[in-house]
Protein backbone atom coordinates (compact mmCIF):
# COMPACT_ATOMS: atom_id res chain seq x y z
CA UNK A 1 0.00 0.00 0.00
CA UNK A 2 1.41 3.45 -0.73
CA UNK A 3 2.20 5.30 2.51
CA UNK A 4 0.18 8.22 2.91
CA UNK A 5 2.05 11.95 2.91
CA UNK A 6 3.48 13.56 6.37
CA UNK A 7 0.71 16.50 5.91
CA UNK A 8 -2.39 16.92 4.28
CA UNK A 9 -3.86 20.09 2.71
CA UNK A 10 -7.16 18.94 1.65
CA UNK A 11 -9.60 15.98 1.30
CA UNK A 12 -10.02 16.04 -2.33
CA UNK A 13 -8.57 12.30 -3.15
CA UNK A 14 -11.43 11.05 -1.05
CA UNK A 15 -14.20 13.35 -2.49
CA UNK A 16 -15.79 12.77 -5.49
CA UNK A 17 -14.32 14.56 -8.70
CA UNK A 18 -17.22 16.76 -9.07
CA UNK A 19 -17.24 18.79 -5.70
CA UNK A 20 -13.39 19.23 -6.05
CA UNK A 21 -13.03 22.78 -4.69
CA UNK A 22 -11.00 25.70 -6.48
CA UNK A 23 -9.17 26.24 -3.70
CA UNK A 24 -7.51 23.46 -0.86
CA UNK A 25 -9.12 25.40 1.53
CA UNK A 26 -12.66 25.92 2.27
CA UNK A 27 -15.32 22.77 3.55
CA UNK A 28 -13.06 20.03 2.36
CA UNK A 29 -9.80 21.89 3.25
CA UNK A 30 -10.82 22.35 7.13
CA UNK A 31 -11.40 18.76 7.37
CA UNK A 32 -7.71 17.66 7.11
CA UNK A 33 -6.06 16.10 9.77
CA UNK A 34 -3.00 18.47 9.39
CA UNK A 35 -3.08 21.69 11.70
CA UNK A 36 -2.35 24.52 9.63
CA UNK A 37 0.28 25.81 11.49
CA UNK A 38 2.01 22.34 10.20
CA UNK A 39 1.11 23.18 6.50
CA UNK A 40 1.99 26.85 6.89
CA UNK A 41 5.68 25.54 8.28
CA UNK A 42 6.02 23.62 4.99
CA UNK A 43 5.85 27.14 2.81
CA UNK A 44 7.26 29.18 5.16
CA UNK A 45 10.70 26.97 5.38
CA UNK A 46 11.47 28.39 1.82
CA UNK A 47 9.01 31.12 1.26
CA UNK A 48 10.35 33.19 4.61
CA UNK A 49 11.57 36.68 5.04
CA UNK A 50 10.98 39.64 2.39
CA UNK A 51 7.45 40.85 2.41
CA UNK A 52 6.69 37.84 4.58
CA UNK A 53 8.75 38.81 7.08
CA UNK A 54 5.49 39.75 9.55
CA UNK A 55 3.46 36.97 8.86
CA UNK A 56 4.01 35.16 12.16
CA UNK A 57 1.20 36.74 14.71
CA UNK A 58 -0.06 38.72 11.83
CA UNK A 59 -4.46 39.20 11.47
CA UNK A 60 -4.30 36.28 9.37
CA UNK A 61 -1.67 34.16 11.00
CA UNK A 62 -4.14 34.72 14.32
CA UNK A 63 -7.34 33.60 12.91
CA UNK A 64 -5.64 29.96 11.25
CA UNK A 65 -6.03 31.18 7.99
CA UNK A 66 -3.65 28.58 5.68
CA UNK A 67 -1.61 29.43 2.79
CA UNK A 68 -3.66 26.91 0.55
CA UNK A 69 -6.80 29.25 1.66
CA UNK A 70 -5.31 31.47 -1.16
CA UNK A 71 -2.62 30.41 -3.23
CA UNK A 72 -2.74 27.32 -5.22
CA UNK A 73 0.29 25.37 -4.99
CA UNK A 74 2.09 23.73 -7.78
CA UNK A 75 0.26 24.52 -10.55
CA UNK A 76 0.95 27.22 -13.31
CA UNK A 77 -1.90 29.43 -12.90
CA UNK A 78 -2.36 31.19 -9.31
CA UNK A 79 -5.24 33.03 -9.22
CA UNK A 80 -4.04 35.09 -6.29
CA UNK A 81 -1.38 36.26 -8.49
CA UNK A 82 -3.28 37.68 -11.38
CA UNK A 83 -4.64 41.29 -11.01
CA UNK A 84 -7.48 40.24 -12.99
CA UNK A 85 -8.76 36.84 -10.62
CA UNK A 86 -6.86 38.05 -7.33
CA UNK A 87 -10.00 40.46 -5.87
CA UNK A 88 -12.23 37.04 -6.42
CA UNK A 89 -9.81 35.52 -4.00
CA UNK A 90 -9.87 38.38 -0.84
CA UNK A 91 -13.49 38.75 -1.62
CA UNK A 92 -14.66 35.05 -0.52
CA UNK A 93 -13.86 36.31 2.90
CA UNK A 94 -13.70 39.90 2.55
CA UNK A 95 -17.80 40.29 1.61
CA UNK A 96 -18.32 43.55 2.66
CA UNK A 97 -15.60 44.84 0.62
CA UNK A 98 -17.33 43.39 -2.31
CA UNK A 99 -19.89 44.97 -1.80
CA UNK A 100 -18.01 48.72 -1.62
CA UNK A 101 -16.29 47.73 -4.38
CA UNK A 102 -19.18 47.33 -6.78
CA UNK A 103 -20.58 51.46 -5.49
CA UNK A 104 -20.49 53.95 -8.56
CA UNK A 105 -17.28 55.33 -6.45
CA UNK A 106 -14.30 52.73 -6.35
CA UNK A 107 -10.86 51.91 -7.09
CA UNK A 108 -10.04 50.62 -10.62
CA UNK A 109 -9.89 47.29 -8.88
CA UNK A 110 -12.62 45.49 -10.68
CA UNK A 111 -11.14 46.73 -14.21
CA UNK A 112 -7.87 45.18 -13.17
CA UNK A 113 -6.09 48.18 -12.81
CA UNK A 114 -5.81 47.57 -9.29
CA UNK A 115 -5.19 44.81 -6.78
CA UNK A 116 -5.61 44.41 -2.75
CA UNK A 117 -2.17 43.97 -2.46
CA UNK A 118 -1.53 47.13 -4.40
CA UNK A 119 -2.59 48.89 -0.49
CA UNK A 120 -2.74 45.60 1.59
CA UNK A 121 -0.20 42.90 2.43
CA UNK A 122 -1.74 39.80 3.61
CA UNK A 123 1.33 38.07 4.96
CA UNK A 124 1.20 41.00 7.59
CA UNK A 125 2.71 44.43 8.33
CA UNK A 126 3.97 46.64 10.91
CA UNK A 127 1.12 48.97 10.01
CA UNK A 128 -2.51 48.57 10.45
CA UNK A 129 -4.77 46.77 8.28
CA UNK A 130 -2.49 44.91 7.18
CA UNK A 131 -1.93 48.25 4.94
CA UNK A 132 1.79 48.00 2.35
CA UNK A 133 2.61 51.26 4.67
CA UNK A 134 3.06 52.30 8.22
CA UNK A 135 -0.35 54.05 8.64
CA UNK A 136 -3.30 54.77 6.09
CA UNK A 137 -1.64 58.25 5.41
CA UNK A 138 1.51 57.00 3.87
CA UNK A 139 -0.37 54.21 2.17
CA UNK A 140 -2.55 56.83 0.21
CA UNK A 141 0.32 58.83 -0.85
CA UNK A 142 1.86 56.05 -2.67
CA UNK A 143 -0.12 57.14 -5.07
CA UNK A 144 -2.01 60.42 -3.99
CA UNK A 145 1.43 62.34 -3.71
CA UNK A 146 -0.41 65.63 -4.84
CA UNK A 147 -2.45 65.90 -1.39
CA UNK A 148 1.45 64.96 0.49
CA UNK A 149 2.00 68.57 0.60
CA UNK A 150 3.79 70.23 2.49
CA UNK A 151 1.60 73.30 2.41
CA UNK A 152 1.74 76.83 4.68
CA UNK A 153 -2.01 75.50 6.05
CA UNK A 154 -3.09 72.12 6.73
CA UNK A 155 -6.29 70.83 7.17
CA UNK A 156 -6.64 68.85 10.30
CA UNK A 157 -8.71 65.68 9.08
CA UNK A 158 -6.26 65.31 6.26
CA UNK A 159 -2.93 65.19 7.95
CA UNK A 160 -4.93 63.07 10.77
CA UNK A 161 -6.46 60.35 8.49
CA UNK A 162 -8.04 60.12 4.82
CA UNK A 163 -10.18 57.79 6.10
CA UNK A 164 -11.70 60.35 8.17
CA UNK A 165 -13.38 61.44 4.85
CA UNK A 166 -13.08 58.69 2.10
CA UNK A 167 -13.79 54.98 2.16
CA UNK A 168 -11.02 53.80 -0.07
CA UNK A 169 -13.13 50.71 -0.73
CA UNK A 170 -15.87 52.49 -2.59
CA UNK A 171 -18.78 54.82 -1.93
CA UNK A 172 -21.65 55.99 -3.49
CA UNK A 173 -20.73 59.59 -3.40
CA UNK A 174 -17.98 61.17 -5.72
CA UNK A 175 -14.74 60.87 -5.02
CA UNK A 176 -15.04 57.83 -2.36
CA UNK A 177 -16.92 59.88 0.11
CA UNK A 178 -18.17 58.40 2.75
CA UNK A 179 -21.09 61.52 2.55
CA UNK A 180 -21.60 64.11 0.14
CA UNK A 181 -20.52 67.47 0.73
CA UNK A 182 -21.62 69.63 2.70
CA UNK A 183 -23.07 67.29 5.30
CA UNK A 184 -19.38 65.88 5.21
CA UNK A 185 -17.96 69.12 5.97
CA UNK A 186 -20.93 70.19 8.23
CA UNK A 187 -20.02 67.21 10.65
CA UNK A 188 -17.05 69.42 12.01
CA UNK A 189 -17.92 72.85 10.80
CA UNK A 190 -20.94 74.35 11.89
CA UNK A 191 -23.14 76.25 9.06
CA UNK A 192 -24.46 78.78 11.25
CA UNK A 193 -20.62 80.40 11.61
CA UNK A 194 -20.01 80.73 7.94
CA UNK A 195 -18.78 83.85 7.22
CA UNK A 196 -20.55 85.93 4.25
CA UNK A 197 -23.77 87.05 2.83
CA UNK A 198 -23.96 84.49 -0.68
CA UNK A 199 -27.98 83.55 -1.13
CA UNK A 200 -28.46 80.77 -0.02
CA UNK A 201 -25.95 80.28 2.45
CA UNK A 202 -26.71 80.20 6.37
CA UNK A 203 -25.01 82.64 7.88
CA UNK A 204 -25.78 85.24 10.93
CA UNK A 205 -23.99 88.07 8.56
CA UNK A 206 -26.33 90.97 7.40
CA UNK A 207 -27.63 89.49 4.20
CA UNK A 208 -27.79 86.04 4.97
CA UNK A 209 -30.30 83.46 3.92
CA UNK A 210 -31.51 81.31 7.00
CA UNK A 211 -33.17 79.07 4.23
CA UNK A 212 -29.55 77.29 3.49
CA UNK A 213 -30.32 76.29 0.21
CA UNK A 214 -27.63 77.68 -1.52
CA UNK A 215 -24.69 75.34 0.33
CA UNK A 216 -26.42 72.39 -1.47
CA UNK A 217 -26.20 73.43 -4.80
CA UNK A 218 -23.58 72.51 -7.64
CA UNK A 219 -20.44 71.06 -5.74
CA UNK A 220 -21.74 73.12 -2.41
CA UNK A 221 -18.61 74.13 0.14
CA UNK A 222 -15.88 72.88 -2.36
CA UNK A 223 -17.91 75.90 -5.21
CA UNK A 224 -15.25 78.13 -3.05
CA UNK A 225 -13.11 76.07 -0.69
CA UNK A 226 -11.03 73.88 -3.66
CA UNK A 227 -7.86 73.37 -1.76
CA UNK A 228 -9.31 70.79 1.11
CA UNK A 229 -6.56 68.94 1.51
CA UNK A 230 -4.00 71.87 2.11
CA UNK A 231 -3.33 75.35 0.61
CA UNK A 232 -0.34 77.77 0.13
CA UNK A 233 -2.45 80.69 -0.46
CA UNK A 234 -1.04 83.25 1.53
CA UNK A 235 -2.23 84.92 5.39
CA UNK A 236 -5.12 87.15 5.51
CA UNK A 237 -6.98 89.00 8.61
CA UNK A 238 -10.46 87.73 6.96
CA UNK A 239 -9.92 84.46 5.65
CA UNK A 240 -6.62 82.99 7.34
CA UNK A 241 -7.85 79.31 6.85
CA UNK A 242 -10.05 79.06 3.54
CA UNK A 243 -8.48 76.51 1.34
CA UNK A 244 -9.38 78.60 -1.80
CA UNK A 245 -7.65 78.64 -4.93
Amino acid sequence: ERPKPDRLYDMRPAIPSEQHADRFFGFFGKKTATPVAERNSACMGCHEGGKRMHWAGSAHDARDVACTSCHQIHTPHDKVRNKQTQPEVCFTCHKEQRAQINRPSHHPVKEGKMTCTDCHNPHGTAGEKLLVKDNVNDTCFTCHLEKRGPFLRGHQPVAENCATCHNPHGTTNDNLLKVRAPFLCTQCHEPTSHRGNLPGVTGSTPGGNASGVGIGLARSCLNCHTNIHGTNNPASITNERTFRR
